[in-house]
């Protein structure tokens, strides 16, 4: 079965995916590859996958921390595969774990 917190940090990976795709989208004048597009929201529903994995805790900062550092090894796997050429798409990955983390802690 799965827990709230999951589905919670799955629809928001999926979300916040489709948020990086628009983002991906308007800095690429609306020239961006398909499959880099599902790759990036591909890579942020992972990143809720793996952060809803993560056990819970009541420590908010511990979760922020946690956050942070799913954030960047998840978006770290892209942002390599890609060559590190999407920079913007690498730091918001990072705070999308942030995000995605408080709002699992907050619901």
């Amino acid at each position: 079965m799965i827990s709230k917190r999951m589905k919670i940090c799955i629809s928001m990976g999926i979300i916040l995916g489709l948020v990086c795709i628009i983002g991906a989208l308007i800095r690429s004048g609306f020239k961006a590859d398909t499959i880099y597009l599902f790759s990036l929201w591909y890579n942020r529903l992972l990143m809720g996958i793996m952060i809803g994995l993560a056990s819970y805790t009541n420590n908010l900062p511990k979760l922020l921390i946690r956050g942070t550092v799913l954030g960047f090894l998840v978006s770290f796997a892209f942002y390599s595969a890609i060559g590190f050429h999407d920079v913007i798409s690498f730091l918001a990955g990072i705070v999308y774990g942030v995000i995605i983390e408080a709002i699992a802690y907050k619901y």
